[in-house]
Order: structure tokens, then C-alpha cells, then sequence
């Protein structure tokens, strides 16, 4: 007999290929850390699995329903503030309830490494009264998603997979099967009344939704997902997904109910367990989800009075928590006394010559989502205001309207091309509609770049490689009321400087599209690093106020790592001596201040 084909995969690379294994057929995203590797291996399975990035997770989230409601097996990804874009159609479908099945990815991200909050998205399950799996590795990533389409046909409803940063990106040993089960449905009848919810329709649903979170009650009570672990009973511990791991490792003898079906709570199954142990701990990492609805069922057990509610958890912080005691690990960042490093632009980054010119002209920036709001750390530190996807836009007339000229002159709007796309569309119409004069900049670097460069509607292709239309920012701007449009290249700074002094200045909305390729997938970048002449330089530290990694400063002088540089020239641009060269030729610009 052959054995079981075994591989080292990510949380994410076990999701994907649960996807394949358990036959999901339509599968739609849009990229953010640390969903955005789902997709980027469903597609390794394209023959099998139509996959798409969507401009973003609305459209995603909808597009999945489509195939859901048609009968397919479907699956939506994003991580956890997309869910707050696509929360109309989440919750709606919840009552509709589906034809075929319908997995909901939300990769939740608990400490912000990569986000702007780091809200709990186990609350929206419970919001919307829909199951929610929680696994805790690899095997069970590809294992619940077989079990989220199953539940899914079987209760007629969407079910959220809710994974965690160190669950995505985490490996460990997955066992493989070659198989894949064929979705031998029909194309499905008219159903008006339960896909169509019109207020008559969605009271008929209201009713069939709290019968189907009973049944799914019962089904969390017996379901394999919840598993009991008897050990040493003087102290008992309820935790889900990854924050299991972490108990395994710290207390391997204590007694644990590991949730891996979160909603409904098998509450029967916890009682009974918490009846078993002397103490009862849960140990969830972010809000008291579990905590809170065990109390209210009037079971004795102690959470947050502990265990923290803000940030990761981790072996550590669990063990002193409950103990008092220091496990003993190394604190590494702390006792190994590294360098912080902060993140920071790219050597050669288009970005950073828009930063350089909003600084000079000393610009107050409402910002977005992307590699851009790096623009706000030290040295370039020009960044004023940020809150979400598009944001960037609204905020800027917002502000605008709140005061006067003088304001207004001063104020730009930065945006990124894929969130432009994603959500900043509107708020431009919203800015001619309503009269504003603003300046937006659309930083098009030909890609979704923080996420790990994924195409979007404006690179000409798809996530399955095929050519397609390229979006024209151009165009599409002036179809939405802007007469005032111009493109430039964001290292050209004099000529990038000269187009914001007039547009700031025009008491009529424009749009700057600031077009050059991210430096990390420009294929036709000649790199040619600068050298810096030490006789010639002075040490002013005027070429370090671009933030480029490839710049130091040793020995009073500025040194350039010709590994790093790729001759972008942003900072020979800023100095006033010639100390740059390239190729062994002086740069000589005009003088800044």
C-alpha cells in the first residue's frame, strides 16, 4: 500500500490546498497580510479552480456568492479589516443561506503587524449567526476547509475560516490526498423567495436562520473539531486555534478542550469539562469571545482577569499569566539588545521622491493604505492623517470643507493605484460632486506592492497570468468629472515639484499620477549604483533626509551600499556639493534649500 503523501505547508498553502482537495471550483480575494498567499497558491490549481483577485473584497465577497448561489463550491479570502468592506453582503447572505457552498476566509491579525487595528472578526460569526471553524496548525488549515464545505451544504449557509498571522504563516506537516469530489449539480431554479431579500422575503429567513443556529448547536456539541484532552486535572484550559499550541507547550500535562468549531459553543461539551478540572482557565488571544458567553451561561472560569486582551499571545505570556512564574525563554528583542528596525521605502522606491517634493513644499498629507504610508516615519515624516482604504480621498475634502484657502493650497491627498481601484473611485466623484479643489496623487506603482506585489485591474492581467484590459487611470479620471489631470514620473523631482506648485495652487480638483513601476518589479531597471566623493562631501546629512536604506553615515561622511542603490538619484538631488557621482560622473543639480 502506498503511503500518504506528507509536505511541510504554511497555513495558508494548507488552506489552498484544502481548497483543491475538497473541491472548491470559484475562489475570489483581494490581496492584505496575511490572507493574500491563499490565492497565490489556489491558483497553482487553476486548472481545477477559477481564481480571481477582485478590485476588493465587496466585490470579491459577491462574486463568491454568485457561484455559491448557483450551486457551486466557493470560497472568499481577505484579511480581517477586508471583512468591514465586504460586511453588506456578508451579512445578507447569512440570512439567504446558499445553493452550493460558501467558505468565508478571514485572516485576523492579532499585535498589527501589518495593520491598522486588530479587531476580533470571531464577533462577526456571531454577528452574522454563522459557523466559524478556528484551526490550530497546517493539517487542520487544509482539514477544516473540507469540514467549512461540508457544513456549509449540509446547514445551507456561508462559514467563516478564521485563521490568525502565526496560523497563515506557520509550517507543519500536512498529509496529502490526490483525490477531489465532482459537484454533480445542476444549474439551480428560480428560488425568488430565499435569494432575493426584499424585507417580506428576509422575515421568512430571520426564522430559518435561528432553527439552523440550534441544529448547528447540537452539531458543535458531537462534532470531531472540539476534541477533549484528560490529563492532569488540577487545572483544565479551554483555547482555540493557535493559542493551543502554545498551551501544549507550557502546561503538556494540564487538561485542555480544544475548540475548533468557535461558533456555536458546544456549551454541554464545556460544562461538562470545566466539571472535570479543579480550575478552569480560557485562553483566547484578543476580545473575551469564548470567556464572556461561558460566564453568561453560568459556568465558572477564569480569562481576561489574566490572560491579555491586547496583542499576540504566546508561550511566554500564557505560562507567567497563569503562573506568575517566567517560563524561561529569551526575550529576544529585549535581552539580545537588537537594533529596532523599523519598516522603511525600498531603496529605489518611486514613492519617495512624491515625499521628498510634499515635504519640501511643506504640504499637509492625508494618507492611505499601502507601501506609501511609510511616507509617515522619520526622515520624510510627511504624512498627517490615515485610516483605511480610501480614506486618503474622503478625508481630503472633509478637511478641505472644514476651512478656509489657506488650508485648502496646502492640502493633497495621496493614494496608491490598487486602492484607488479598490475604494478611492468614489470619494474622487464625491470630491467633483461636491466642489472641492483638492489635489489627489495616485502613486500608480503598476502593482499591489505592500501585499507582495499582486496584479489588480490596471496591470493588464489576472491572477491565472491571462492578459486582460488594462484599466486607464487617465481616462477614468476624467470620466468622473476631472479636467485637471496630469502624469509624471515621481523621480523627475523638479518636474514633479513644478506640477504640484500649479495644481495646489488650482481651486478646481486635479489628480496627479505619479507612474513609475515598483523598483522591485521593474525588469528593465539598469541598476547603476552612485558613489559618494568623501573630499567632496561635508556631512550637512541633506541626502539622508530621503530615508534610503542604501545610505549611511560613517566617519562624518555619507557612504552608499552599491549593493542596495539603484541610481533612482533622489539623493544626489539634495545635495548642494556634487558629492554624488555615477559610472565616475559628478551629478550636478540645482542647489536645494
Amino acid at each position: 500500500m502506498e503511503k500518504p503523501k506528507k509536505k511541510i505547508l504554511t497555513g495558508n498553502e494548507a488552506i489552498a490546498r484544502g481548497a483543491y482537495e475538497y473541491g472548491i471550483e470559484v475562489a475570489a480575494g483581494y490581496p492584505g497580510t496575511p490572507s493574500s498567499e491563499i490565492l497565490e497558491n489556489v491558483v497553482l490549481y487553476k486548472d481545477h479552480v477559477y481564481c480571481q483577485w477582485s478590485p476588493n473584497e465587496k466585490v470579491a465577497f459577491e462574486t463568491a456568492t454568485g457561484a455559491a448561489f448557483s450551486g457551486r463550491r466557493s470560497m472568499v479570502t481577505m484579511k480581517h479589516v477586508g471583512l468591514n468592506v465586504a460586511a453588506d453582503p456578508f451579512f445578507t447572505v447569512a440570512y439567504s443561506g446558499i445553493e452550493g457552498a460558501f467558505v468565508i476566509i478571514s485572516a485576523d491579525d492579532p499585535g498589527m503587524h501589518s495593520s491598522q487595528n486588530e479587531q476580533d472578526n470571531r464577533n462577526y460569526a456571531k454577528f452574522a449567526k454563522i459557523p466559524m471553524l478556528e484551526p490550530s496548525d497546517s493539517q487542520e488549515a487544509k482539514d477544516f476547509m473540507g469540514e467549512a464545505i461540508k457544513i456549509s451544504e449540509e446547514f445551507d449557509t456561508p462559514v467563516m475560516l478564521r485563521v490568525t498571522t502565526r496560523t497563515c504563516h506557520s509550517k507543519s506537516i500536512v498529509t496529502l490526498n490526490d483525490t477531489r469530489p465532482e459537484n454533480k449539480k445542476e444549474f439551480p431554479p428560480r428560488q425568488s423567495q430565499k435569494y432575493v431579500m426584499i424585507p417580506a422575503h428576509a422575515k421568512k429567513r430571520r426564522l430559518i436562520m435561528k432553527e439552523r443556529l440550534e441544529k448547528l448547536s447540537k452539531y458543535s456539541e458531537e462534532s470531531k473539531l472540539n476534541v477533549e484532552e484528560i490529563n492532569d486535572k488540577e487545572i483544565g484550559i479551554i483555547t482555540n486555534g493557535i493559542s493551543y499550541q502554545y498551551i501544549k507547550e507550557v502546561f503538556p500535562k494540564a487538561s485542555v478542550l480544544k475548540l475548533g468549531m468557535t461558533n456555536p459553543l458546544p456549551m454541554q461539551k464545556i460544562r461538562k469539562f470545566t466539571e472535570t478540572v479543579k480550575k478552569c482557565y480560557v485562553v483566547e488571544e484578543l476580545d473575551p469571545f469564548m470567556e464572556e458567553q461561558i460566564k453568561s451561561a453560568g459556568i465558572k472560569v477564569i480569562g481576561k482577569e489574566v490572560i491579555p486582551e491586547i496583542g499576540e499571545l504566546n508561550p511566554e505570556i500564557i505560562y507567567k499569566s497563569i503562573t506568575g512564574k517566567d517560563f524561561g525563554y529569551t526575550n529576544t528583542v529585549a535581552e539580545l539588545k537588537l537594533p529596532t528596525r523599523p519598516p522603511a521605502l525600498c531603496p529605489g522606491c518611486p514613492h519617495r521622491g512624491v515625499y521628498v517634493v510634499l515635504k519640501k513644499l511643506k504640504a499637509r498629507v492625508s494618507g492611505d493604505i499601502g507601501c506609501y504610508t511609510l511616507g509617515v516615519l522619520p526622515p520624510l515624516s510627511s504624512l498627517d492623517w490615515q485610516v483605511c482604504m480610501g480614506a486618503g480621498v474622503s478625508m481630503t475634502l472633509g478637511i478641505e470643507k472644514g476651512w478656509d484657502e489657506n488650508v485648502a493650497e496646502k492640502l493633497v491627498g495621496v493614494i496608491g493605484d490598487s486602492t484607488f481601484i479598490h475604494s478611492g473611485i468614489t470619494g474622487l466623484i464625491d470630491m467633483v460632486y461636491n466642489k472641492g479643489t483638492s489635489t489627489i496623487i495616485i502613486m500608480d506603482n503598476r502593482i499591489t506592492a505592500m501585499t507582495g506585489r499582486q496584479e489588480h485591474p490596471a496591470t493588464g492581467k489576472t491572477l491565472m497570468g491571462e492578459e486582460t484590459h488594462e484599466l486607464n487611470l487617465v481616462e477614468l479620471v476624467k470620466a468622473v468629472g476631472i479636467k485637471n489631470v496630469e502624469v509624471v514620473d515621481p523621480l523627475d523631482l523638479p518636474e514633479l515639484e513644478k506640477i504640484l506648485k500649479t495644481e495646489m495652487a488650482r481651486r478646481e480638483p486635479s489628480v496627479v499620477i505619479t507612474r513609475r513601476k515598483c523598483v522591485l518589479i521593474d525588469k528593465e531597471l539598469k541598476r547603476i549604483p552612485l558613489e559618494v566623493d568623501p573630499e567632496k562631501c561635508t556631512g550637512c546629512k541633506l541626502c539622508l533626509a530621503v530615508g534610503c536604506l542604501a545610505l549611511s553615515f560613517e566617519d562624518k561622511k555619507t557612504k552608499v551600499d552599491p549593493m542596495l542603490c539603484t541610481g533612482c538619484m533622489v539623493c544626489a538631488r539634495q545635495c548642494n556639493f556634487g558629492a554624488f557621482k555615477q559610472n565616475g560622473t559628478y551629478l550636478e543639480f540645482k542647489k536645494q534649500k
